[in-house]
């Protein structure tokens, strides 16, 4: 299986770019600490708001530190956080759509019911007030941005699980005496997998621009870390200028974005054999 959605990918420009793209920054943000130019939190006000040069690639913002280097160390802050936040989102999902597709009846009815009111919010409306509750910070982003999707994942998984859980395989488990615990973990979850992987890929772009979000209106990242939505904030007051504040870490996000949306739609349609036939 993992072989044959390997080869749909590599058959696909569009995948094949998202992909590359990703592995890029993803290499970025491991080795920052080592091709950035500069520290990403050294100021010098001498220096402060200068243009793209040949001394600073990208120019510097408004404290004189250099934005290429703050940019290259800021994909590392953005891209954890937006794993961090599907995993967050992930597991939580797994458990309570596992537990409402396997059991139904009162279990399933309370776990849809709390689905059903926290998905009566806008994403980055509920995401905004869990990161309201909790504070400020990089830690209560990741929280706060993965609580928000825990909805969509256990609706899919409860979905997925309706499916299965009467199947011959399913059937012949409890016959063999099989616990439930077993049969979740061994039959049905192996099963739901591809799916739930595609919405896992989805979600990370949002949970990207989600962070983002919070971070720009200062709830994520704080200063000085060199997160991009929280650069992109700071670039506010100084956007007619230096644009070039703006312009660049609002470039990344973009990028990372369409990266990963083109690796989950490639990743989509390699999983759903109607889409891969057409």
């Amino acid at each position: 299986m993992v072989v044959k959605t390997w080869r749909y990918i590599a058959r696909n420009p569009s995948g094949m770019v998202g992909l590359a793209l990703l592995l890029v920054l993803a290499l970025i943000a491991v080795l920052a600490p080592w091709i950035a130019p500069h520290s990403p939190y050294d100021s010098d006000t001498s220096r402060k708001l200068l243009p793209p040069c040949r001394a600073y690639w990208l120019g510097t913002d408004e404290l004189g530190r250099d934005l290429l280097s703050r940019l290259i160390v800021g994909s590392r802050f953005s891209l954890v956080v937006g794993f961090v936040s599907v995993a967050v989102g992930l597991a939580g999902g797994l458990v309570l759509g596992s537990l409402a597709g396997y059991y139904g009846g009162k279990v399933d009815r309370l776990v849809m019911l709390l689905c059903d009111i926290l998905l009566a919010f806008p994403g980055v409306l509920l995401a905004l007030a869990i990161a309201v509750a909790l504070g400020p910070g990089l830690t209560n982003t990741m929280l706060a941005v993965g609580l928000s999707s825990v909805p969509l994942f256990t609706r899919l998984v409860r979905g997925q699980f309706l499916s299965l859980r009467e199947s011959t395989l399913v059937e012949s488990a409890r016959a063999v005496g099989s616990g439930d615990l077993r049969i979740m973990r061994g039959y049905l979850l192996p099963n739901s997998w591809g799916p739930v992987v595609v919405q896992a890929t989805l979600r990370l772009a949002s949970a990207i621009l989600m962070a983002a979000t919070l971070s720009f209106l200062g709830l994520g990242a704080q200063p000085p870390e060199p997160e991009w939505g929280a650069m992109l904030s700071g670039a506010r007051t100084y956007l007619w200028v230096a644009p070039h504040l703006a312009v660049f870490p609002g470039l990344c996000i973009t990028v990372a974005v369409i990266a990963i949306n083109l690796v989950g739609d490639s990743l989509r349609d390699a999983l759903d054999p109607r889409l891969r036939q057409g």
